[in-house]
């Protein structure tokens, strides 16, 4: 299984989904961090949602490119280097509506996080998700306990059996990893 490590759930609206960069030339493009797994989604946009402050601006994208990997953008009104540079480190955000569907058992971190988490035997509840950590081998949740114990499970298919999004459930093998 796979967890997607984009799109911080930034208000019950926006997804984050880039970070803007330095300017790049000298007509106003500037570069864009993607901090999603779908970094082509910045190919062919025509508008996003820009941090400023504690809200969100839309803004019309003029032109998108990918140079190095890595997309350029050009908003309207934006015409120089300079005016560019004040949008340096704002944020990039889509409404949730438009996230991209993950891959086949692949899942959104801020859709685990929330999870009640039941035992694959006696379907009985373990606790909730309060975290997803994200590591090389393997993502690793931390599930809190109705009485207040946090533990980790590695997120593989020994222990993760079944993941059900739309229920807000997760079914875990916890043989040998949970005091009786």
């Amino acid at each position: 299984m796979r967890f997607l490590n984009n799109t911080e759930v930034t208000t019950e609206e926006f997804i984050t989904v880039g970070q803007l960069g330095r300017p790049r030339g000298t007509d106003g493009e500037i570069y864009v961090t993607p901090l999603t797994d779908f970094p082509e989604r910045f190919e062919n946009i025509d508008e996003i949602y820009v941090s400023s402050g504690d809200s969100w601006s839309k803004m019309k994208v003029v032109s998108t490119k990918m140079i190095s990997g890595r997309p350029v953008l050009h908003f309207e009104n934006i015409n120089s280097p300079e005016e560019a540079a004040r949008l340096t480190n704002r944020y990039l955000s889509v409404p949730k509506s438009e996230i991209m569907t993950p891959p086949q058992n692949s899942f959104y971190i801020f859709d685990l996080v929330g999870c009640e988490v039941f035992d694959e035997s006696t379907n009985k509840k373990i606790g909730v998700i309060s975290d997803v950590e994200e590591f090389p081998a393997n993502d690793v949740y931390t599930i809190k306990t109705d009485d207040g114990k946090i533990f980790s499970l590695a997120a593989v298919k020994m222990y993760v059996k079944k993941v059900e999004i739309e229920n807000k459930k997760v079914i875990i093998n916890s043989t040998g990893l949970i005091e009786a």
